[in-house]
């Protein structure tokens, strides 16, 4: 039976988290966010037409807004002659305007912010491929992000205020926890587990922390989660019995070992989320397994190499416009994500649209010596299948030098691992060409990155966008 025709009863405590606690502490922040969250549940179901209707009613209010009180956008419309006014008579307008990046927004933090916005929060990215992203965002951003993901939560019939584990977070964004906070989260019922410390003792820590709290929800970073599952696994461990209903992931790509690892171990579906601090939220898995858009927010476009639209069920990079940012706007946004819009409508009935495919950042995408463009995964499949392996990071230095740093799964003696390091040189020569040097070197652990993420392939060979 679907999970949305299932009657969703909370706790006691956790109706009074939902109903009264959560709300009042939005007040005092000055969010709209349960007012927003009930009318995205509204709207949820609104035919596709009828959204887009919507879409273009915000757009217009927002770009107008950016006209008078944003000094970037001001300029740049009267540089290209743009007029909101005037010009934009659909969605498909948005195509005049110029594509906006991390450049852009590091070369105008300042310019960026509208005169007229009050109770700015500075924020920023972390910083994984490059330099981190500083920018601001307004409490109507905030409110909108804030109500998308509460809204997606309640699909799979859990709510704020149910217990949560939450495995995230780099060292400073822990260090950040003061007392206020630490006291929303003991009301909320919410536990954070560091995912950048994953040593074994830690882990064991982990898994009795999580068998302690008895979560009814999980959220984190696939890796970790996956990892903390595998470590449960390896040490006989049952956490299947502690009434977890979901497993929600976002921030990397979702591997569908991590999924399979995830669900097994901790008895729950993984519910896959898409978005970023700077993005916002973008789309969130149903029970049904669609990825709907939220679309009353966000605005998506799928564009290929050469900038243009592509078709649904081709594959570009995902370009964003956030119509609750008015305060310091993301107008046609460059994620740096390669995905797929989707032809169908969700079984679930929501009209909300759909990402078929999310197929990673650009520097997952390889480059081949003769200039062919394949997925990361052409690799990672290669060290999957490799039972030696029990880790593994991808690393594409140039068109001529890929480093490979795997984490054996039992120590080898030498003979063995040259055998073992061969038989990795001719894989990837074999899909890089066979004129690339191959290094592969044994570590005894991969580090993840500042944010606690793990990135298991990296390029720094320039792609651009990927159409296909």
């Amino acid at each position: 039976m679907s999970m949305q025709n299932v009657r969703y009863r909370p706790a006691p405590y956790t109706a009074l988290v939902t109903n009264l606690i959560f709300p009042l502490h939005e007040r005092v922040k000055q969010h709209s966010s349960v007012a927003v969250r009930k009318q995205l549940e509204e709207s949820q179901y609104w035919p596709e037409e009828r959204l887009r209707d919507l879409q273009l009613q915000r757009l217009r209010r927002l770009l107008a807004r950016a006209a008078t009180s944003v000094p970037y956008f001001r300029d740049l419309f009267a540089q290209t002659g743009f007029d909101p006014a005037r010009d934009l008579h659909s969605l498909d307008d948005l195509a005049r305007l110029p594509l906006m990046d991390k450049a852009v927004i590091r070369a105008n933090a300042d310019r960026l912010k509208a005169s007229d916005a009050v109770g700015l929060a500075r924020f920023n990215t972390g910083g994984s491929t490059g330099e981190p992203l500083i920018f601001y965002i307004g409490k109507e951003r905030v409110s909108h992000d804030v109500a998308a993901k509460w809204r997606a939560t309640r699909w799979w019939n859990v709510d704020i205020g149910d217990p949560e584990i939450v495995v995230w977070g780099s060292p400073i964004e822990l260090g950040a926890q003061d007392r206020v906070r630490a006291l929303r989260d003991r009301l909320l019922r919410t536990h954070l587990l560091p995912a950048f410390e994953m040593s074994a003792a830690k882990l064991d820590g982990f898994v009795a922390r999580i068998r302690a709290h008895k979560p009814r929800m999980l959220f984190g970073y696939p890796s970790a989660l996956s990892h903390i599952a595998r470590h449960a696994r390896d040490k006989g461990q049952r956490m299947d019995d502690l009434g977890i209903r979901v497993a929600f992931v976002t921030s990397e790509r979702l591997y569908d070992e991590q999924r399979a690892q995830i669900s097994s171990t901790f008895g729950c579906p993984v519910a896959n989320g898409y978005g970023g601090r700077d993005a916002g939220f973008i789309a969130h898995q149903c029970p049904e397994g669609g990825m709907h858009i939220t679309a009353e927010d966000i605005v998506v476009e799928i564009l290929g190499a050469d900038g243009k639209p592509v078709p649904r069920g081709k594959s570009g990079e995902i370009v964003v416009t956030h119509l609750a940012t008015g305060d310091f706007p993301f107008i046609r946004y460059r994620t740096g994500d390669i995905g797929v819009l989707g032809t169908q409508q969700c079984g679930c009935g929501r009209g909300l649209p759909l990402l078929q495919e999310i197929q990673g950042r650009s520097t997952d995408f390889l480059v081949a010596q003769d200039g062919t463009v394949m997925h990361g995964l052409a690799l990672v499949y290669i060290l999957r299948d490799l039972p030696q392996v029990q880790a593994f990071k991808i690393t594409q230095e140039s068109l001529d030098l890929t480093r490979v740093q795997v984490v054996l799964a039992a120590p080898l003696e030498t003979p063995a691992f040259d055998t073992l390091r061969r038989q990795i040189e001719r894989g990837f020569k074999a899909r890089l060409g066979a004129g690339v040097g191959v290094e592969v070197e044994r570590v005894a652990e991969i580090a993840p990155e500042k944010s606690g993420k793990f990135r298991y392939v990296v390029s720094k060979v320039a792609t651009g966008s990927i159409a296909a």
